[in-house]
């Protein structure tokens, strides 16, 4: 991409240059930039290109970033006034690697139609529309999300700072090396807070052109995770300026190298294109949100599936502590099982937390059992980005949680956090129940995945390898990953008799043999 740069360098260099900072008049700097940019009159605009966009969340290994795919065609419509968007994409794997999660590899091309008009969001299944009452990355209200989107497009940034009654700006000098923001460093700030929460920050380069926006997003992993979004390399469309090249991070590449989430190369620019009025359906209207459910199930003498979402959970009776299979999703998911589990187990503490992996709504409730000092199981590859990323002990001032707001008596160095980690083999057992935990070997979907099998009972826990099908319905189609969990079960000599998905309802292991093969070819 032309003219990248990493914000550690805006941030360093607002600190160095800070005696030399000065207020501006913010309406003058972005009455400059409406000109500049033809913004005066726009009232809506459809922009197209091709690129890549990312799953956020769902990397092959802390070490990795989003896994990639590439966009063959990229359209989006605002209306600015109605404050409605349309972001339609065509995506496949292409050349990038078919490793990590979020539908990684795709089969053929995808086709993604997402959809916001005012307080209502919607993505379309061919022509059906199908409600997004919930939250996106299990953080942020979809329809907010969308919002806030519109608000930090390029001219809805100008239109957002000229309503706003809070802004500032200031005058910065930024570094000048290839790469650098402006040719000749300087560059001016304005920042706003947006919907009541959100701080928006735009820098502006000295043709008055909008080329980096900054804001931060609810996030169970990150917290106030950064959402930034690059323009670069403007034309004239008709006498509106509008970047061609559109480059986007969700994560901050401070903290990890999972940050990039979409490039879009721009080839056209329709400004005020004709919008027809947007109809939100009745089902997105008569939607809501859904709410959180631990439902159990008796799987076996001291062992519950704990469901009633998208994700299980397991709770396990140990003689003197319980465990809990997997923490998904996000704060209130956690809260939802532990209940439930000191209802199936009470007068017993959670001694431990068994995490499968690290992706996104595998690991995003982990912070709310930590908070009570149940110790977390996971794999020896994800402790260090846990503990600088998950467990980080930054406030959360979007969405504190119980984490960021007790403290607990181990955060900021004062103990170790209670981390136990997986190598090769881990046994959690009192004596006479036994829990064994197996890192898989082979596997594209994630570099940290383990297995969870009680022995004595003969099951088998899997995250996003196989799911067993509902009473009824048809087999799932057979796939690397479902090939894979066949050979570890091979290879480690277990003794299965039944498979307990993260995902889904439990199936007997004759089931999986039958759909999967006796050979793991």
């Amino acid at each position: 991409m032309a003219r990248k740069f990493c914000v550690a360098a805006v941030f360093l260099a607002l600190i160095i240059a800070g005696d030399s900072l000065r207020a501006q008049d913010v309406r003058g700097v972005v009455q400059a930039a409406v000109k500049a940019m033809g913004a005066a009159n726009l009232k809506t605009i459809q922009y197209s290109g091709t690129g890549w966009n990312a799953a956020v969340g769902q990397s092959f290994s802390p070490q990795d970033d989003w896994p990639h795919f590439e966009v063959t065609r990229y359209t989006r419509t605002i209306d600015y006034d109605a404050r409605s968007s349309r972001e339609e994409m065509i995506r496949r794997q292409g050349n990038n690697p078919p490793r990590g999660g979020g539908g990684t590899p795709l089969q053929g091309e995808q086709q993604q139609v997402a959809i916001v008009s005012g307080n209502y969001a919607w993505n379309l299944n061919d022509q059906t529309p199908v409600p997004q009452p919930g939250q996106y990355l299990a953080g942020i209200p979809v329809a907010e999300y969308r919002q806030l989107d519109i608000l930090v497009t390029p001219h809805g940034f100008l239109k957002a700072a000229m309503a706003a009654q809070n802004a500032t700006a200031i005058s910065i000098t930024l570094p000048t090396p290839p790469g650098a923001i402006t040719a000749n460093g300087k560059a001016t700030l304005v920042s706003f807070t947006a919907m009541g929460k959100y701080r928006i920050n735009g820098t502006f380069n000295d043709q008055n052109l909008l080329e980096l926006v900054q804001t931060w997003i609810p996030n169970p992993v990150y917290g106030d995770m950064l959402y930034e979004l690059r323009y670069t390399n403007y034309k004239d469309y008709g006498g509106v300026k509008f970047p061609t090249v559109l480059h986007i991070h969700q994560g901050d590449p401070r903290l990890s190298v999972a940050h990039n989430s979409m490039e879009i190369t721009i080839n056209n620019v329709q400004p005020n294109v004709n919008v027809a009025a947007m109809t939100v359906p009745d089902a997105v209207q008569k939607a809501t949100a859904p709410r959180e459910r631990a439902e159990s199930q008796k799987l076996a003498d001291g062992v519950w599936l704990v469901a009633g979402g998208s994700h299980n959970s397991l709770a396990i009776d140990f003689r003197d502590f319980a465990a809990v299979i997997e923490a998904p999703l996000n704060e209130e998911r956690s809260l939802a099982v532990i209940s439930e589990v000191n209802k199936l187990i009470p007068n017993k503490p959670i001694k431990y937390v068994v995490n499968t992996h690290h992706h996104f709504d595998h690991s995003g409730g982990l912070r709310t059992y930590l908070a009570q000092g149940t110790t977390i199981v996971t794999h020896q590859a994800n402790k260090e980005y846990y503990e600088n990323v998950l467990f980080n002990i930054a406030p959360r001032t979007l969405q504190p949680d119980r984490f960021s707001t007790y403290y607990p008596y181990f955060s900021g160095g004062r103990r170790p956090l209670p981390i136990e980690t997986v190598n090769q083999k881990y046994v959690i057992s009192d004596g006479v129940r036994t829990v064994d935990l197996y890192p898989v070997q082979g596997l594209n979907h994630a570099a940290t995945m383990l297995l969870v099998y009680l022995p004595k009972e003969k099951i088998l826990v899997n995250a996003d390898l196989y799911s067993p099908p509902a009473q009824g319905a048809p087999a799932p189609a057979v796939n690397a990953n479902m090939r894979t969990l066949r050979q570890n079960i091979q290879r480690l000599k277990l003794d299965v008799a039944q498979h307990v998905p993260i995902h889904g309802v439990p199936g007997p292991n004759d089931q999986f043999m039958r759909i999967v093969g006796a050979s793991s070819n």
